[in-house]
């Protein structure tokens, strides 16, 4: 009997069908991530580095974002993205099969980093100077950013659940894994840089 009974497991998995291992992300994967992260996080503060109190605060237009508030808004993105996804995207069940990942992650940040798609910032991300001051939004992105990067390195099942927002039209019915929320909130920064980029280049700028 006991010489049988791996032939008689064989033969029971056999039956059962091919067992589907569970997909986790590769190294290659996580690295090309944790770079885009910390390249966003560089961008933003290279963008910010050694600005007065005029530049911070200066706004192009009464319906414009100041330094300032584009900085407060990435620091409240970068929060209000990472709970989704711990919370949401984390106790989700697994995408459709058959779907390209790989073109997918293309699209999120092709979408998401391009300034030439307008779009209006949700109530609870509108600025409200809720850190006090610039600075302070600075280094609370960089915090932020840090347990993000901490969060992709040590969670292997990121390609396992997906979920999207209902608002997500352009997205055709297609679901975000974990990954591609993590790639969005690198994007996401990246935009946003883009529009700092516009204020400071505007001709009324201070010049100092």
């Amino acid at each position: 009997m006991m010489k049988a009974l791996p032939l008689i497991v064989g033969v029971a998995v056999f039956l059962a069908g091919p067992v589907v291992e569970a997909q986790n992300l590769t190294p290659q994967e996580i690295d090309k991530a944790v770079a885009y992260l910390e390249q966003t996080r560089a961008g933003v503060l290279d963008a910010t580095k050694g600005l007065s109190e005029a530049q911070w605060n200066f706004k192009p237009g009464p319906d414009r974002w100041s330094v300032a508030e584009v900085a407060e808004h990435i620091a409240a993105a970068e929060d209000l993205l990472m709970g989704l996804i711990q919370s949401q995207v984390m106790t989700a069940p697994a995408r459709a099969e058959g779907e390209d990942v790989k073109a997918l992650d293309e699209l999120i940040v092709k979408q998401i980093r391009d300034r030439s798609q307008k779009a209006q910032a949700p109530e609870p991300l509108k600025p409200t100077n809720r850190y006090g001051s610039p600075e302070k939004s600075l280094k609370h992105f960089e915090e932020s950013r840090a347990k993000t990067i901490a969060f992709l390195k040590r969670t292997k099942d990121l390609r396992q659940h997906a979920y999207n927002l209902p608002a997500m039209t352009w997205l055709n019915g297609k679901k975000l894994d974990g990954y591609q929320w993590l790639l969005y909130i690198a994007a996401h920064s990246e935009r946003h840089t883009k529009q700092i980029d516009e204020v400071k280049a505007d001709p009324h700028f201070p010049k100092n």
